[in-house]
C-alpha cells in the first residue's frame, strides 16, 4: 500500500520526484495538451476521481496532499484554467467536502498538507468553511502551505 495521496495531482508541479513510487496521484481530469506558450500540459493521474468523493477506504494514508483548484474566474479554455483547474460556484461546500474526505482517508495522527493561492479567494475564506485548524504554515506571495494533523482515534 502506498503511504501518500496527492488528491489533486494536476501536473505534479511541486513534486521533486514526479514519479514517486510511494504516492498515489489522483485527479478528476486527464489532459495532454500543448499550451499557448508551447509547453505541454500533462495531467495523467494514477486514479481519475473527484476529491469530494475519494475511492479509498477510511484511514488509508499517512499523508495527504490537497492542492485544489483556486480560481473562480478563468476561462474554461484559458491557459490558467487548464493548468490549475477552476472552482465551481459551490466552492465553499466543495472545499469543505474535500477536507472531510482528506481527513477520512488519513490514518490517525496522519498529516494533511494543504496548498492554497489566494489570488481570487482569500485563505481566511477557506479557513471559515472548514472545521480544521492548521498547526503551522508558510506564505510566499499569495501562495500558502498549511499543515494539519488528524486527531488520533
Amino acid at each position: 500500500m502506498k503511504r501518500v495521496l496527492d488528491a489533486c495531482r494536476g501536473s505534479r508541479m511541486f513534486w521533486f520526484d514526479k514519479q514517486n513510487e510511494d504516492a498515489v496521484f489522483m485527479d478528476k481530469r486527464e489532459v495532454s495538451e500543448e499550451l499557448c506558450d508551447g509547453r505541454m500540459l500533462e495531467v495523467k493521474p494514477d486514479i481519475v476521481a473527484d476529491f469530494r468523493d475519494m475511492p479509498f477506504d477510511d484511514e488509508s494514508f499517512y499523508m495527504v496532499v490537497f492542492d485544489p483548484p483556486h480560481l473562480i474566474k478563468a476561462g474554461e479554455n484559458s491557459w490558467l484554467g487548464k493548468k490549475y483547474g477552476i472552482l465551481e460556484e459551490t466552492w465553499p461546500s466543495d472545499i469543505r467536502q474535500g477536507f472531510e474526505e482528506c481527513m477520512r482517508v488519513l490514518k490517525p495522527n496522519g498529516t494533511l498538507i494543504f496548498k492554497w493561492n489566494e489570488d481570487q479567494v482569500k485563505l481566511r475564506e477557506i479557513l471559515n468553511v472548514i472545521d480544521y485548524k492548521p498547526l503551522f504554515g508558510n506564505r510566499r506571495s499569495k501562495t500558502h502551505w498549511l499543515v494539519f494533523m488528524k486527531e488520533s482515534g
